[in-house]
């Protein structure tokens, strides 16, 4: 286990059930309403109507506090997304990017989302989603071909990468994956 969740989990005080119900209701609901914008913003029809999408909250230490009720396979690879971002430094204004199922991610057209939550100069948590991506390059369109036999025919494999760094989209990445995918425009806007 993270040595920094382990120490977090020691140095967490008490609260009182009622305050506790109260926070828990309101970081579901904040989770929720990411899902919520998520799908109302999208372009591609795989997050917009299918809703092929999932948001959670995260403490600054990885441990999920919120999540929205989505798709449960991708709310069980978070974790490992976030654990992977943690290994990377994560500042306030950061935002990464990962796919790749070798490294928190579920398979490469479920691309994540790790933002960084920095009210101040100090990350405090994490706002997660993970979206169903129509294409992600690859050997057929939609990125998951009948025969394929490695990873490589699926598509584009992402690790976790800072997509924003510091407040300031990293264009060579976004150049990277409009490169590499047959819709670039619709996968550039539904990542903005």
């Amino acid at each position: 286990m993270n040595d920094k969740r382990e120490a977090t989990n020691r140095s967490t005080p008490e609260i009182d059930p009622v305050t506790l119900e109260i926070l828990r209701n309101q970081l579901e609901s904040v989770a929720t309403e990411m899902g919520h914008v998520l799908i109302r913003g999208a372009y591609s029809p795989n997050i917009k109507e299918r809703q092929d999408c999932s948001t959670a909250l995260f403490d600054a230490s990885g441990r999920m506090i919120a999540q929205a009720e989505h798709i449960p396979v991708h709310l069980g690879a978070m974790p490992d997304a976030v654990d992977i971002v943690l290994q990377k430094d994560p500042k306030p204004g950061d935002v990464f990017i990962v796919n790749d199922p070798f490294a928190g991610g579920t398979h490469l057209p479920d691309i994540t989302l790790v933002s960084t939550i920095a009210p101040t100069d100090e990350v405090i948590g994490f706002a997660v989603s993970r979206a169903h991506h129509a294409d992600v390059g690859g050997s057929a369109p939609g990125s998951m071909p009948p025969g394929a036999q490695e990873i490589y025919e699926e598509g584009l494999r992402l690790p976790a990468v800072r997509l924003v760094d510091g407040g300031d989209p990293n264009e060579a990445i976004y150049e990277l994956i409009r490169a590499n995918v047959r819709t670039p425009d619709e996968r550039e806007a539904d990542l903005r």
